[in-house]
């Protein structure tokens, strides 16, 4: 392959209007931000990319600031260097000072599906194969009354989704309420799943957990505070619910600890938590070592960071059934020349080069602002 270096990286900040007003932790938001990046190597091929920060993002992690590093600290030290030596570009990043995990995973990523269209290759085909031909997904309910949870539930059940997470913490008599209503509505066949967003106290969690301990939860996300490995460690023991550490995990330090502390059943991450997509290959690798489940995805994505986690979630037989990367239903749009529709709980996993997918660059216009 011939000799080819990195030419430019483009960067955009994403204001995508969303579906409806969702509500997670505590904050409400109509529009999600996100990072798209395009790098251009010297003989034209390109590769694309985003990362979508978290709701709660503040300073320096928002996705104005993720920008703001790719343009002016990553793209000057990476620019005429090869795109396809991802260990090389990744210590390049990784010697620089005070660097958002989030943008290195968002160059790390673009020169990744770089490599996969010159060479022809889908992402899972760069990670070893997927293991699966289809991915499911898993839906969500928010913290509303009991009876429109219930409906909502019944809508998700009947559009072909097997997995549904419920939003609690807000308050405990009405999570109960909620979560029984739900179960009540989808029957036996559905997996229910539960998360807190570290609101709850861990004498609240173990309230909740024994007052539905009838309703079959298949497991219990971040109850309390990330940092409270000892009571996240406690409600596992106590509850008798799998215990899920999500917000706990923010690298591999962190799921170390975590492995560490015995507090968790399962852990969570989504490629731009791990860092990027290699990172995010190692940590999956080190939680099956402990004998954990992953879930993979995060809440709110474009079609390119969703695809990628689709991807890499679909190269490993340790991913728990029901991908939660389900941006795609929560916005109004797409920068994609195709919207991916992941509307009736599952996908067949593309074989096209990288993503699988390219951007339409009037709709990236339409949505980037300055």
């Amino acid at each position: 392959m011939q000799s080819v270096r990195i030419e430019t990286v483009e960067t955009f900040v994403v204001a995508m209007p969303l579906v409806a007003v969702f509500s997670s932790g505590g904050k409400s938001k109509n529009v999600t931000k996100g990072v798209v990046v395009k790098i251009t190597a010297s003989d034209g091929s390109y590769g694309i990319s985003s990362v979508d920060p978290s709701t709660r993002a503040v300073f320096p992690d928002r996705a104005e600031d993720i920008a703001a590093t790719v343009r002016e600290k990553i793209t000057p030290a990476v620019l005429g260097t090869s795109p396809t030596n991802i260990n090389r570009l990744s210590d390049i990043m990784g010697s620089l000072q005070d660097i958002q995990i989030g943008a290195r995973a968002a160059v790390e990523m673009a020169v990744i599906e770089l490599t996969c269209r010159r060479l022809g290759i889908s992402l899972c085909d760069f990670l070893g194969g997927a293991v699966s031909d289809h991915v499911a997904f898993n839906g969500w309910v928010g913290e509303l009354p009991a009876d429109e949870a219930a409906l909502d539930a019944a809508r998700w059940a009947k559009a072909g989704f097997q997995s549904l997470k419920i939003k609690v913490g807000g308050d405990v008599d009405a999570d109960i309420q909620r979560v029984q209503a739900v179960r009540a509505a989808v029957g036996d066949a559905m997996n229910l799943r539960m998360d807190a967003n570290e609101q709850y106290s861990v004498q609240d969690a173990i309230r909740l957990c024994d007052a539905i301990k009838d309703c079959d939860m298949q497991l219990f996300e971040q109850p309390v505070p990330r940092d409270d490995l000892t009571g996240l460690a406690k409600i596992r023991r106590v509850g008798g619910i799998s215990v899920m550490a999500d917000e706990s995990i923010s690298d591999h330090a962190s799921l170390l600890k975590v492995i560490e502390a015995d507090c968790a059943d399962l852990v969570k991450f989504g490629i731009a938590q791990a860092g990027g997509i290699m990172p995010a290959v190692r940590m999956m690798a080190t939680a099956e070592a402990a004998g954990l489940k992953v879930v993979m995805g995060h809440g709110f994505g474009l079609d390119m960071s969703t695809m990628a986690e689709i991807m890499v979630g679909a190269s490993s037989s340790n991913i728990l059934t029901g991908l939660e990367c389900v941006g795609p239903l929560k916005v109004k749009d797409t920068v994609s020349q195709t919207h991916l529709d992941i509307s009736s709980g599952s996908l067949k996993v593309p074989d096209g080069a990288g993503l699988a997918m390219d951007l339409d660059m009037e709709k990236l216009a339409e949505y980037t602002v300055q």
